[in-house]
């Protein structure tokens, strides 16, 4: 939901999410069908597992190797990178591009809805955060938003984690629903001894953006090593950057993409000094009440500068669009306890438990408010001497302002998020092992909504008048039934009672920025606070083994799991009742709360058909299937097939096919219809009719000329704000169905020994999808199908008839399984270490790389494609890869990571076609992301280490009239830190 008064995106990329791909040395990435080096590196710390926990199977043993293809970090790695926040590393995998970090959880992001401010949520493949499964050990977290599943990563603790699986391909037979893209699983680390503490701290070349980080982890075995505890606290802060920070997006220099003024080719020309050319930060007065400033709020004439449709200026008395950027980096501070132990009473039983308490602060701002239309009476004390007898003459004037003056809106966030896990496991035989357990998560959410203002105080604030005694007072004061009357504003006054007592309203004098008292602005002014929380609940038992008692394949045992879970999630959120009622700037939002439970049976086998025979080293297939019953949806089955085949020791060939589903979430579900405002950029206007699909000029000409448009091909919608709406769920939703297929080949030659190459490809296709359109698309969707005989039109609302016929005056918005997603492409990782017989150290070169084939949206059955490929809107580039390149040498360690993608388009695959000269050549594509980073640490002592890296150190700026995008704002940034180790503590 995004916030009432967001301005228009006058900025061609304002809201493009940058996705900050921060790079790594020595970033180490290996697929799981390879014993993985930096898996071994991070295991350094702990001690040896008596068995290997593979992503993506619930098979444990030891030789097990998944066909899936897995893409494993260790923490060693992530480490290198000096990244204080697992996201930030995180988006640099190809896989992971789309993830919503820290530049997307910013005021200014232009993606941010109310209660993001500093999430951290993983998207795969680019199909949504609410369609990545996130798990920790194998096991769910509650989620992070109201009605959302998705897990906050900033609530896992950095040096905690031993290494991080991002698994490919639907998993929901494996662990459930919601993996319909894959699966990303933090591994903790286990039996941790003694102590490990990491300090570090960096600073950008601009002197902010700061983040420190200090983190302490202590493990102890205790009963002659049968058991062992480990405590872990990590601390972490980064700090809040602003666009104002960066000169270069701030002020009237700055260029940005708009329609070109002559009505010519290209369609969109770069321009600088660009203006809403109805409202400025002082106010513009309009006295022939047509909308227009004529006036500015100091009683000097209206500039209009250059008009630039649809609704700016360049040059003259409006206010810059740049000074509406907001934040670009929020401030987040993170205190995170864990407690890890287990004791084994036997090898049939041993107990585990894990107990964490995350605690999050995030803080960001955006926007002020603003106000179009306000109504001010002849009688008004403040109006500009100038402009006394004109307003009089007028029988009064329309006052459109930006009020920066009065305060900028934001939101500081307080999470707290407990999980605790209790356990039991053992082995019944040498063939079968158990495992129970019963995990609790709560996430309790304070959100105060900073900088919001009463609307009915407003009105009764600015309705001045002569107290009769030289002084200025409020209309209610003198008359308590003089009730705010603003029939032409841009805010809707409330049907509810008056929040204050007439007799204490404060005058507000509009006229001139800073004119403003403070009291005033006291008194309009209201911080509120919404409270949420979410449980979740997860009872899951399940035996596994292999049938090496009774009976061997060729191949040897085979294999099998099959258990049984049960899962119960449930979600409240209650707004302030200053929301609920609807008596502020924002949006109204109603209490939400909803529940579900699922009850859920799985198996899953693994059949060694042959090995180490003739041209069959390996030969293994295997199967996984769960029968779930939803007490929302009903009953659901998943299932996947897969398989390995290495003719010899230097090829493996595997694969995997399956069905995946996600089962609703509970916003989705039960959300009652609340206040949404969003902007719309009308598809039938002049400038946009030929910018989508074939029908959209013969359908926009139908759906205006029955309005009472008379000329639809001259139709401009001048509206620059947002526009108002409902948003709500649908409780008649079903599951969505995923297939997806992934093939590929590890290649290990003998003889280069060091070398690891695996090639896979992977297809997703998901049908029934559920689709909350924006408005935008909506509107989109509406004249883009081949009729407007649509169910997209009837959740658009447009003036019929009137002064201003066909302008969007609302829309309504409820999620529907009507969409599908297609995706697919091919994921190379190279990885080679070479370690000589000499005294120069070890090399290490790594490469994960993506070839993105295809990645589409089809927003109803039989429509068009929208097709992603190449765009900046996600971003989807064609190629991208992280390359890693160190060397060691004895107690030095030296390592440089590139990580790039390739240019993509500055607008969509639909506008380019319908447009070729939409811009001119040179501003067609966006630059290619080339970030470059290098890291150094040294071993003092085998208990001390000291390290620091500079990331970014070619300091590149966003491209050309862009805000954040392909390249991080922050810029060029220096990291220095240190580690001890003590083996033991006491």
């Amino acid at each position: 939901m995004i916030p009432h008064g967001l301005r228009a995106p006058a900025l061609a990329l304002a809201g493009v999410s940058l996705i900050a791909l921060l790079a790594s040395p020595a970033a180490a990435q290996t697929t799981a069908a390879v014993p993985a080096a930096p898996v071994a590196a991070a295991a350094a710390d702990t001690a040896e597992a008596p068995e290997v926990v593979v992503t993506g199977s619930r098979i444990r043993n030891r030789d097990f190797e998944t066909a899936n293809p897995v893409v494993s970090i260790s923490a060693a790695r992530i480490q290198e990178t000096g990244e204080t926040n697992l996201t930030q590393y995180l988006q640099r995998l190809p896989a992971l591009i789309g993830s919503f970090g820290p530049t997307q959880a910013a005021g200014g992001s232009g993606v941010l809805g109310i209660g993001q401010t500093g999430l951290n949520e993983l998207n795969l493949r680019n199909l949504g955060t609410s369609r990545t499964l996130v798990l920790i050990d194998g096991r769910r977290q509650v989620g992070a938003e109201p009605g959302v599943a998705s897990v906050d990563i900033n609530t896992i603790p950095t040096d905690l984690v031993e290494r991080v699986d991002v698994l490919t391909g639907g998993a929901s037979a494996i662990y459930g629903a919601d993996g319909v893209t894959g699966v990303v699983n933090f591994v903790l680390k286990k039996n941790f001894q003694g102590l490990t503490v990491r300090a570090q701290n960096g600073i950008s070349d601009y002197g902010d953006g700061a983040q420190r980080l200090f983190s302490a982890t202590w493990g102890q075995n205790f009963g002659g090593g049968r058991g062992n505890i480990a405590v872990a606290f990590e601390y972490a802060r980064n700090e809040r950057l602003a666009s104002a920070d960066r000169p270069y997006l701030v002020g009237s220099n700055v260029p940005t993409f708009q329609n070109n003024p002559n009505g010519t080719t290209p369609s969109r020309v770069p321009l600088t000094n660009i203006r809403y050319y109805d409202s400025s930060r002082q106010g513009g007065v309009d006295l022939d009440f047509d909308g227009l400033p004529d006036y500015t709020g100091t009683g000097q004439p209206w500039n209009p500068g250059s008009f630039v449709p649809d609704f700016y200026q360049q040059g003259g008395s409006g206010t810059l669009t740049t000074d509406y950027r907001g934040d670009i980096l929020p401030q987040v501070t993170r205190y995170i306890g864990n407690v890890v132990t287990h004791y084994d009473f036997s090898d049939k039983f041993s107990v585990y438990a894990e107990a964490k308490y995350a605690h999050t602060i995030s803080y960001s701002v955006d926007q002020p408010t603003f106000d179009y239309y306000i109504l001010i009476n002849p009688d008004n004390p403040y109006i500009p001497d100038t402009l006394k007898p004109l307003v009089a003459d007028s029988g009064g004037a329309l006052l459109n302002r930006d009020n920066f003056d009065l305060g900028v809106r934001g939101e500081r966030i307080i999470r707290n998020t407990v999980r605790g896990v209790l356990g039991a496991k053992g082995d019944l035989s040498s063939h079968l092992r158990y495992d129970a357990s019963y995990t609790y998560s709560q996430n309790k959410i304070t959100n105060h909504f900073i900088g919001d203002q009463y609307t009915d105080r407003f009105f009764s604030a600015i309705d001045a008048v002569s107290d009769g005694h030289g002084g200025v007072t409020c209309r209610i004061n003198l008359d308590p039934t003089a009730l705010p009357d603003q029939p032409y504003s841009s805010r809707t006054l409330p049907d509810a009672p008056l929040s204050f007592s007439p007799g204490s309203c404060v005058p507000l004098n509009l006229f001139g920025e800073g004119s403003p008292s403070q009291a005033a602005k006291n008194f309009i002014s209201v911080n509120t606070t919404d409270h949420s929380k979410l449980t979740q609940q997860v009872a899951t038992a399940s035996l596994n083994g292999d049938t090496g008692a009774f009976f061997n394949l060729p191949g040897g045992p085979v294999g099998f799991a099959l258990g049984a879970e049960w899962r119960r999630e449930t979600s409240k959120d209650v707004p302030d009742i200053v929301a609920q009622q609807g008596l502020t700037f924002t949006n109204v939002t109603p209490i939400s709360k909803g529940h579900f439970d699922v009850k859920e049976v799985f198996g899953e086998v693994d059949v060694p058909l042959l090995r180490d025979v003739p041209l069959a080293r390996l030969l293994d297939i295997g199967g996984a299937v769960r029968f779930s019953d939803y007490s929302t949806v009903g009953h659901t089955t998943t299932w996947q097939f897969n398989g390995k085949y290495s003719p010899i020791r230097d090829i493996t060939f595997r694969g995997t096919y399956a069905q995946a589903v996600r089962a609703p979430n509970i916003g989705e579900l039960f959300a009652p219809n609340g206040q949404d405002f969003e902007f719309i950029n009308d598809p039938c206007a002049a400038a946009n009719v030929n910018l989508g699909k074939s029908t959209r000029a013969a359908n926009c000409q139908a759906l205006l000329s029955g309005l009472g448009v008379a000329d639809p091909s001259t139709f401009a919608d001048l509206n620059s704000a947002n526009i108002p709406g409902l948003l709500g769920g649908n409780s008649s939703l079903r599951e969505e169905t995923a297939r997806t297929w992934t093939v590929g080949a590890v290649l290990q030659p003998h003889w280069i020994p060091g070398l690891t190459f695996s090639a896979d490809w992977y297809d997703i296709r998901l049908k029934n999808a559920i689709s909350y359109a924006t408005a935008q698309q909506l509107a989109d969707l509406c004249v883009d199908q081949p009729t407007i005989d649509n169910q997209f039109c009837a959740q658009v609302e447009r003036n019929n008839g009137g002064s201003q016929p066909g302008k969007i005056v609302g829309f309504t918005r409820l999620p529907q399984n009507v969409a599908s997603y297609v995706t697919s492409g091919l994921d190379v990782d190279v990885n080679y270490i070479l370690k000589p017989n000499w005294n120069y150290g070890s090399f290490n070169f790594h490469l994960v790389g993506n070839y993105l084939n295809k990645l589409q949206l089809i927003g109803i059955p039989g429509a068009d494609p929208t097709d992603y490929r190449g765009t900046q809107e996600l971003p989807a580039p064609k190629y991208q890869f992280n390359l890693d390149l160190s060397w060691t040498i004895r107690k030095l360690t030296l390592a440089y990571n590139l990580n790039w993608f390739s240019h993509t388009l500055r607008y969509s695959n639909d506008t380019v076609n319908a447009d070729p000269n939409h811009t001119a050549p040179e501003y067609k594509y966006i630059k290619a992301r080339a970030q470059h980073d290098i890291y150094a640490s040294y071993d003092v002592s085998e208990k001390f280490q000291v390290f620091a890296g500079i990331n970014d150190f070619t300091n590149p700026k966003p491209a050309f009239a862009a805000l954040n995008y392909p390249d991080d704002p922050l810029g060029r940034f220096f990291f220095v830190g240190a580690k001890v180790k003590l083996d033991k503590l006491f």
